[in-house]
């Protein structure tokens, strides 16, 4: 089955590992057959990995990008969601996590991206309150 991709002015998504940019005007693309593709909004740089969870996604990133091909990638994955899930207590992120483990085990990379988005809102909220009690002075223990 194609996917089929809208793209705005301007937009970026990389394909196979090749950066691609739409021109002025919008645009569709249709893709035929199977290749690893994101959009712009879904890329992660190596600068912008801040936060447990983005050390998650940025490794699973790579591996959908170079079809899973390096095992430094994976393993900085297992090392990084390790540490996650030591640290985790919430049923619901956990679920999560496994989730995500199953999706690289099985080689479902762009479903293990999917499911690091979805814990991304979850850590957010959890570094907002930590940063507000921290400018409170709060004690947070």
């Amino acid at each position: 089955m194609a996917l089929k991709i809208s793209l705005k002015p301007g937009e970026k998504f990389v394909v196979n590992g090749a950066v691609i940019a739409n021109g002025e005007r919008r645009a569709s693309v249709v893709i035929q057959n199977k290749v690893s593709i994101l959009r712009e909004k879904d890329i992660l740089q190596a600068d912008e990995v801040d936060t447990p969870v983005k050390r998650i996604y940025f490794p699973v990133m790579l591996m959908y990008l170079d079809n899973g091909a390096n095992k430094k990638y994976h393993e900085e994955f297992v090392l990084r969601m390790s540490e996650l899930m030591s640290a985790l207590t919430d049923p619901q992120a956990l679920a999560l996590c496994v989730e995500i483990s199953a999706d690289v085990i099985s080689g479902n990379y762009y479903r293990a991206l999917m499911a690091c988005k979805k814990l991304i809102p979850f850590e957010e909220e959890r570094l907002n309150y930590v940063a507000e009690g921290l400018s409170e002075g709060a004690d947070i223990r």
